[in-house]
């Protein structure tokens, strides 16, 4: 007996972004329907995994975490070449020397670190500031200017200080993240004040500020479905692909930071903390992420090949 294939039809789609001007640029977004649903409709571009790299050297990060780049945490650049060569498809560089608790590094400086890496690799760059919205504003107004042409990524914007990092994003060519607290409408006013400044709306990236595994990841979840269902009826403030943070998240999880002897009942540290990312990563792109900012190789290559299959067109 035939069974037919019920097929939603909708009006909108998700905005395309272009990354990177080398020959690795790579383009997200653009899909005419719900995540890898290639029966019913248009998914020309899979999801891109990041590797984060920061330009000092971690202390809070769980020794399983440090031992893939051991040898490289006190040089970003050498951090970042590695990075590549672990296969991420982005190299995302958290600038936290220039938080106040750390080094306070100034602008040029951030800026100076920044050119840098995005000189010593060939694939797209994402730059992110320290999570102090003053600050970030400051050092994104120069890194901007230090990778004019290089069609970077930087944030993060808030409501906040979106004037300034959307400004230096304009001028210099690049994209923006907008980073808004789970909130389907925070989001899409950020998203309407960015493009009120004559930003492209396909230059904004939708940071939701995700949870892990365990940690808020089905309030996540809910939020990024309605976002991207939303965009698919047809809403141009929220068509923008959306990316997630999953490293720093699941590896702040007690499940990826607790030692073999401390709950062996958990089974092997590294194995746990990696499959948490790995979850965490896969569940979300479920949910409508396009880009996604991870910590781990090995969580980088399981993801990897599953959005491969999840790529496959599939006959109905």
């Amino acid at each position: 007996m035939a069974v037919t294939i019920a097929k939603e039809k909708w009006t909108g789609k998700v905005g395309e972004m272009e990354l990177g001007a080398g020959p690795r640029a790579v383009r997200v977004g653009g899909e005419n329907t719900l995540p890898f649903l290639h029966f019913e409709g248009d998914v020309p571009n899979k999801p891109v995994l990041a590797l984060e790299v920061w330009d000092l050297e971690p202390t809070n990060w769980p020794d399983i975490l440090k031992k893939p780049f051991a040898d490289v945490l006190a040089d970003p650049v050498a951090w970042a070449k590695k990075n590549v060569a672990y296969g991420a498809d982005l190299v995302a560089l958290r600038l936290m020397s220039a938080h106040p608790d750390f080094n306070d590094a100034s602008p040029d400086e951030c800026a100076a670190t920044a050119l840098a890496v995005a000189d010593a690799i060939d694939t797209p760059l994402v730059v992110i500031g320290c999570d102090v919205e003053d600050k970030d504003a400051s050092v994104m107004e120069k890194v901007g200017e230090a990778l004019k042409g290089k069609q970077c990524l930087i944030g993060c914007a808030t409501e906040k200080n979106y004037k300034t990092i959307t400004a230096a994003a304009m001028v210099n060519g690049h994209g923006v993240i907008a980073s808004s607290p789970l909130d389907i409408n925070l989001s899409k006013q950020l998203n309407i004040l960015m493009t009120e400044m004559n930003l492209s709306a396909n230059r904004i990236a939708i940071d939701p500020m995700v949870g892990a595994l365990g940690y808020g990841i089905e309030y996540a979840y809910s939020i990024m479905e309605r976002v991207r269902t939303g965009a698919l009826m047809g809403d141009k403030m929220l068509a923008m692909p959306v990316l997630c943070f999953v490293g720093h998240e699941a590896w702040k999880a007690k499940e990826s930071k607790s030692q073999d002897h401390e709950t062996p009942e958990w089974g092997a540290q590294e194995r746990r903390a990696i499959l948490w990312e790995v979850v965490t990563t896969t569940s979300l792109a479920l949910a409508g992420g396009s880009i996604f900012i991870m910590h781990h190789p090995e969580a980088v290559k399981h993801v990897k090949a599953h959005f491969d299959k999840m790529m496959e067109s599939n006959s109905y």
